[in-house]
């Protein structure tokens, strides 16, 4: 028998609707565009809309445009997996920081996104979008190519499927897409220039848990990737493999 929803319900699933209307490409919509997206009525919306921003749930930024407020991002730290993996990837990303100078980023896949745990800015002045709890394309990013090799097929078929352009630089084609997908799945990292944004490069290298699946990626943003390459790619496989053994070390539920 089917459960007749409440006021209440119908009240939550309204302003989870209004919610999910964000991803990486809307991180900032207006009162009507949330509504079209959410699928509501604006009046309904705007009342939704300003409880949501009395609960800090979303804030209302200078150019009258919303975006997700920090209350969210502070209770989806307490998810244990998120809460488990960034605390045992501090030291290591601190590490990463010391010998490479440059900015370190640790990232998990949340659907069709990658979703920034952590952040390090590094010594470099090189243009960085990502902060702690963005969600940025798998596909224009080097951590974001890590996670999207490792994930299921059906996944990758809906990126490649659309694949929207950030700089003259982004792959859109899925065929070089696709090939670039295996080459990390053989070569164990990823790379990339200027794909997100111009004048920053990016390599990332996989991060796996005991059963060898691939959970998250630790990748570095620098200027170039003409020198030391290898050198860059060595110190994450590095931090890979120790936070992999912390991993192993975890007492399982």
């Amino acid at each position: 028998m089917k459960e007749t929803p409440t006021p209440a319900t119908a009240v939550i699933a309204r302003a989870l609707a209004v919610l999910d209307a964000f991803d990486a490409e809307h991180p900032r919509l207006t009162l009507t565009e949330l509504a079209t997206h959410a699928g509501l009525p604006v009046p309904t919306t705007l009342r939704l809309v300003r409880q949501l921003v009395a609960g800090d749930a979303l804030e209302r930024a200078a150019d009258r445009r919303y975006v997700i407020g920090r209350r969210l991002w502070d209770l989806g730290l307490l998810a244990p997996v998120e809460t488990d993996l960034r605390g045992l990837a501090a030291p290591y990303l601190q590490d990463l920081q010391a010998v490479t100078r440059a900015t370190v980023h640790l990232a998990v896949r949340e659907g069709s996104t990658a979703l920034y745990l952590d952040r390090l800015s590094g010594q470099a002045s090189v243009p960085v979008v990502s902060h702690v709890g963005a969600r940025l394309p798998l596909h224009a990013t080097g951590v974001g190519k890590v996670l999207l090799a490792h994930a299921p097929e059906e996944v990758q078929r809906d990126v490649l499927a659309q694949l929207t352009r950030h700089t003259p630089y982004t792959v859109t084609s899925p065929r070089v897409l696709a090939g670039q997908l295996t080459r990390i799945r053989r070569d164990g990292h990823a790379r990339t220039a200027e794909e997100m944004t111009l004048g920053a490069c990016s390599v990332a290298v996989p991060v796996r848990d005991t059963g060898g699946e691939v959970i998250a990626a630790l990748g570095l943003v620098l200027p170039t990737l003409e020198r030391e390459r290898s050198r860059f790619t060595s110190a994450l496989e590095v931090a890979a493999q120790g936070l992999q053994r912390e991993l192993a070390r975890r007492p399982r539920p």
